[in-house]
């Protein structure tokens, strides 16, 4: 690699500009100042990656314009240390940049969601320190220990007086200008603060190379040990990691070549490492993270593999190799059967990725599934941070769940603890004599789940419910048919469907009720008129006195809400509304003439019971105004007389429903 020319001249003070930063670098450079001081020598491992990426960038160019490296064929990156200046300069011969690309680089964050994940980080040292490397920002890391960063550098391919000179101290402002420099690539310089000095030692620098950067696939190289000597040499082993032999690779090594690729100082659950050879030949090498990243959400971050070809840089963020439901698995892939010119483009089209997409989500999920064996305690923190998305895949990827469905897990009416949770297999386990069908149901949260009306009968009888309470749980239960030939059944919806579960005597007390409560039925549906289809007698509710259920083939509320929030349009869908006739309040309803009283009381059930499955009232000042009128006359005692046999009191009946 060629040394930096001591001969760099500027350009006229008419090419020298000063500008500042964009805002949320300028509150970035506060966190990295303020708030990461046990955390300074990560800045150490983010420049050399950068330097790395810049190596890799250029032998990629180099496929179509083997110009660009004639000059100076091999690369690699040099840190030299000066403990008398107090400065660190990290040098490499890789792709550089242009004027432009600095300014755009080094004085913006282009990346979305970066100033709201400032805002939540409210001073957070660890969270700040996570944050390093997400936005692609790890280069200004720099300021964690430097109070002034000087930048030299110029394009490959561009002359030597097209280089670039950018320097700030962190004060909102930075300057540029246009500079004649012979070498490729870039510099960067650290004038360290007083109480960073530490870090301009060579054999701390050492330390921290062989901790950071040892997997680096290009030489870290630093001055020999000695005072006098000129000469440079390796300090990593500058060997890619996934093409060593697992045999050969520690546990420890594994986990920093995470930390680089991910930049995650979290230690990654487990990973995966194989070799496929045959008709075709790649090497995977597959992480699950042990915290979700903050984007994971969000439908434009980068996402998916860091793609090699035969060792040769392609790639970040290569997201064909992966399904969308895997997108939070980090890892690299290294293919010997691609073009080296291969675009995102051409690997949408290429049939060679189609089959190693196949092959690496099946070693995601079989990843997955050795984890949730082998290590339980590990997996449950697997699922609270990823469960949801692995969740996606149940309505992606209908061909592998046979894959997916053991890895689900859920609440339940059997678990107390809303952190306790139970997979299929666990259910299946403990079916009732006679139950065929695996019933859950669907709320806004798991106390709303719990507490579902439509599900008291079901645990009257120990019969285990599943609850789900995540917004994705209305689209992924909807592409479930069954496990273990066992069918899902949504509690909430249609017919009950008790089967065997149901004795005799129950279905002549409901052909009874039914038969005696025609009249009722009906005067509740004329009340309601077109905001319910059908008015029945409950086979699910013991303490609720009404449930709204929705049919078979109806949109789930959750998902049409979901629909509307996002601009869409859902079809509207109306509610069967169940009624409990042996609840007081319902027997007090039935007692009254049909008047306006008895119209709203109905409204009151109806909405009541809406409220209880979590959904908003349509008009909650009319909800309110009737609620008042009916508590109103309560107080004067107005009101028809309870039923006859009935021991319950009017009053106290609609008092503790309203």
């Amino acid at each position: 690699m060629q040394s930096e020319s001591a001969a760099e001249q500027t350009q006229p003070a008419a090419a020298r500009e000063t500008r500042g930063f964009q805002a949320e670098v300028r509150q970035l450079l506060q966190l990295m100042i303020h708030s990461l001081y046990s955390h300074r020598e990560i800045f150490l491992r983010e420049l050399i990656s950068n330097a790395s990426d810049a190596c890799d960038r250029v032998r990629f160019a180099a496929i179509a314009d083997s110009a660009l490296l004639q000059d100076d064929p091999e690369l690699g990156i040099r840190i030299d240390a000066d403990p008398t200046a107090g400065t660190v300069t990290i040098t490499d011969n890789g792709i550089g940049m242009t004027r432009e690309e600095a300014v755009a680089n080094l004085g913006t964050i282009a990346r979305s969601g970066t100033a709201e994940a400032f805002r939540a980080l409210s001073g957070d040292d660890q969270k700040a320190s996570q944050l390093i490397g997400q936005f692609g920002v790890g280069f200004y890391s720099a300021f964690i220990v430097a109070d002034r960063v000087e930048v030299r550098s110029r394009k490959a391919g561009a002359p030597p007086q097209a280089g670039v000179h950018w320097e700030s101290g962190a004060d909102g402002e930075f300057t540029v200008e246009t500079v004649l420099q012979a070498a490729r690539g870039t510099s960067v310089t650290l004038h360290l603060k007083e109480d960073a000095r530490e870090f301009a030692d060579a054999f701390r620098l050492r330390g921290l190379i062989r901790r950071y950067s040892d997997h680096i696939g290009f030489p870290v190289r630093m001055r020999k040990e000695g005072e006098a000597s000129l000469e440079y040499e390796p300090v990593n082993q500058a060997k890619a990691l996934w093409t060593l032999p697992r045999s050969e690779i520690p546990a420890e090594e594994y986990k920093r070549f995470y930390e680089y690729l991910a930049h995650d100082s979290t230690e990654p659950l487990a990973w995966s490492h194989n070799k496929v050879e045959g008709k075709r030949e790649y090497t995977s090498l597959l992480y699950l993270p042990g915290r979700a990243p903050f984007d994971l959400w969000q439908r434009e971050a980068a996402r998916g593999l860091k793609l090699y070809v035969r060792r040769v840089f392609i790639m970040d963020d290569a997201e064909q190799f992966l399904p969308l439901y895997l997108r939070f698995i980090k890892g690299v892939v290294d293919s010997s059967d691609l073009p080296l010119n291969v675009s995102r483009e051409i690997l949408q089209q290429e049939p060679e990725v189609e089959a190693i997409r196949n092959g690496l989500t099946k070693r995601a999920l079989d990843l997955i599934a050795r984890l949730a064996k082998d290590e339980p305690e590990k997996y449950a923190t697997f699922w609270r941070e990823f469960g949801a998305v692995l969740k996606e895949g149940v309505a992606q990827d209908p061909a592998n769940h046979p894959a997916l469905l053991p890895l689900l897990r859920f609440s339940s009416t059997h678990l107390a603890d809303d952190t306790a949770s139970a997979s299929l297999a666990d259910y299946v386990a403990r079916l009732q004599p006679g139950q065929q069908k695996i019933y859950y149901v669907i709320a806004e949260s798991l106390a709303a789940a719990r507490g579902s009306p439509a599900i008291e009968k079901l645990r009257e009888r120990g019969i285990e419910v599943l609850l789900l309470a995540e917004r994705v749980d209305s689209w992924a239960m909807g592409q479930l048919t069954e496990y273990e030939g066992r069918q899902f059944k949504d509690a909430s919806r249609g017919e009950l469907e008790l089967g065997a579960l149901a004795s005799a005597a129950d279905r002549q007390q409901h052909d009874a009720d039914l038969k005696e409560s025609k009249g009722l039925l009906k005067r509740i549906k004329d009340a309601l008129g077109e905001r319910v289809t059908q008015v029945s007698v409950s086979e699910r509710l013991r303490e609720s006195p009404a449930c709204l259920v929705l049919g078979e083939h109806d949109l789930p509320e959750q998902l049409r809400r979901i629909l509307v929030a996002a601009g869409q349009k859902a079809p509207d869908s109306k509610p069967l509304l169940e009624v409990n006739v042996s609840h007081p309040l319902v027997k007090y309803l039935d007692g009254i003439a049909a008047g306006d009283q008895f119209n709203e009381l109905a409204q009151l059930l109806f909405e009541q019971a809406g409220l209880a499955e979590g959904n908003p009232l349509p008009n909650p000042p009319d909800y309110v105004q009737r609620l008042n009128r009916l508590l109103v006359r309560l107080a004067a005692g107005e009101g028809a007389a309870a039923p006859a046999g009935d021991s319950s009191t009017a009053a106290p009946g609609v008092g503790r429903q309203a």
